[in-house]
């Protein structure tokens, strides 16, 4: 395991550490990682990944890596804990797309979808892994579609596990229930934003209602972001507009959305997480964390050079 000091600063706020953090620090400086996936547990931020070879003429993604922090500040590489080898069936050299991953009693399950087969699923004791697949299966494949990209899973108050994920050429959302053991779908499914063309689902809860920010589809070019707002998580969903404010907001601060995270210590605070891909110079691609505000109901997403856990408290 390799330990840096770099990494994303922007994670400090998950701890409530009163410093000025920047927007869109540098953050892993020896690989090609993308599609962010981070999961705070008993005081640990860890964030899965996705990985280019460095062989890669394009896409050519084959495992998940893993990073870990308890501080925010000093992070450790713990390499590959999953791979397209670590599923029973389906091609092992055909490339993935952004996970998922979260615990529930004492077990991480890391939500994976594979180039044209669908969404897998895998399974550890610990958030480390070894990440094994207990169905030998996809979770969900629809092959009259080829692709269903982007998953997330929101576990509500209940304990209910909800998969979003994206569907039929990209064109709908789907929202499923997942069974009691988060290994299947459980039958019970929405289809959401039909022939929108939505993708990167993330999703918080706020005041009893649920909030879902996303993407449009259009490739390597930016677009606007859109939140959308239900009293039920499995819809109508309605959207409410383009929650990003200042400059460049119409692009979504040419990034995409990923993550929303609650702030540990702070009410009615959350951070959103956006990947920045630069086309033309894919090494500089970062990350982006911004802070969600909420005032008289209604949900901003303000941009931010640099700043500290003490918007929220104005």
């Amino acid at each position: 395991m390799k330990t840096y000091s770099f990494f994303r600063t922007a994670f400090l706020l998950l701890c409530a550490i009163p410093v000025a953090l920047q927007a869109q620090r540098p953050a892993v400086q020896t690989k090609y990682t993308a599609d962010p996936a981070p999961m705070v547990y008993n005081d640990t931020v860890f964030l899965y990944t996705t990985h280019d070879e460095d062989d890669s003429q394009g896409f050519k993604m084959l495992d998940w890596l893993l990073y870990s922090s308890t501080d925010m500040v000093n992070w450790t590489d713990h390499g590959t804990v999953a791979s397209l080898k670590s599923f029973k069936c389906g091609a092992k050299d055909h490339g993935h797309w952004a996970p998922q991953c979260f615990e529930r009693n004492g077990k991480f399950y890391m939500y994976c979808p594979i180039h044209g087969q669908g969404i897998g699923v895998l399974v550890s004791d610990t958030p480390y892994g070894p990440f094994k697949d207990p169905i030998g299966k996809p979770l969900v494949w629809q092959k009259e579609h080829w692709e269903d990209i982007d998953p997330t899973v929101f576990v509500d108050d209940d304990g209910r596990a909800y998969q979003f994920y994206s569907s039929e050429n990209n064109e709908t959302m789907y929202i499923s229930l997942l069974t009691d053991d988060y290994l299947k779908p459980s039958g019970r499914f929405t289809r959401n934003f039909v022939k929108e063309s939505r993708e990167a689902p993330a999703v918080f809860k706020y005041n009893g209602k649920y909030y879902m920010l996303s993407s449009g589809c259009t490739g390597w070019d930016p677009n606007v972001a859109e939140i959308a707002v239900a009293d039920s998580i499995m819809g109508t969903w309605k959207t409410i507009g383009n929650p990003c404010t200042g400059p460049d907001a119409d692009k979504t601060f040419y990034a995409q959305s990923t993550y929303v995270q609650p702030v540990i210590g702070k009410k009615d605070a959350y951070i959103a997480m956006f990947d920045r891909w630069k086309k033309k110079d894919l090494e500089d691609s970062r990350y982006v964390w911004l802070p969600v505000l909420v005032k008289d109901g209604k949900i901003t997403i303000p941009w931010h050079e640099k700043w500290t856990l003490s918007i929220f408290d104005k």
